[in-house]
């Protein structure tokens, strides 16, 4: 049976509350990738996002110095971003589970689009809140009534006609 998907808004927003660091497993250097435009948004929310990707390990994103692993990752990480597909969540969700009490990390977090419930069995089986197939941005966005590109939850931008006035 599959998980429901529903979170409720007080849920999402004291994950984004409580959290400081995040780890974002599959960021990217490349300006024009989801991953690098999210992890861009967060650091300008006050989040301090550390990449996690092996192919960059080695370089710089965004200020932050690329690791290979989450066992790399030298700082306390409050929640795990997977920018991975949802067949690679499973063991990166795994890796998350065995560091949780060395790296403080109380959540994790599958990007829009990715789903492994089975992973997220896993991961609450060992007391870890999880979300999926959600975007930290998006909902840090709305939850804040934020006015974005997307205008998502703004009250701002809407499809309906505005009505005319009369003279």
């Amino acid at each position: 049976m599959e998980q429901d998907l529903a979170y409720s808004d007080p849920f999402l927003a004291d994950i984004l509350g409580r959290t400081r660091t995040i780890a974002m497993v599959g960021a990217s250097a490349n300006w024009n990738r989801p991953s690098h435009f999210v992890m861009k948004y967060m650091q300008t929310k006050g989040f301090r996002v550390l990449p996690v990707n092996p192919r960059d390990a080695g370089g710089e994103i965004l200020g932050e110095a690329v690791v290979a692993t989450l066992a790399e990752v030298a700082a306390p990480v409050d929640f795990v971003d997977i920018f991975r597909n949802a067949e690679a969540a499973g063991a990166i969700t795994d890796e998350a589970i065995a560091l949780a009490a060395e790296k403080g990390i109380r959540t994790i977090w599958m990007q829009l689009g990715v789903r492994n419930d089975a992973a997220a069995a896993r991961a609450s089986a060992a007391g870890l809140d999880v979300v999926m197939n959600r975007c930290p941005k998006i909902e840090f966005g709305r939850l804040n009534r934020e006015l974005s590109w997307g205008g998502f939850d703004s009250g701002i931008v809407s499809s309906r006609r505005r009505r005319m006035r009369p003279i």
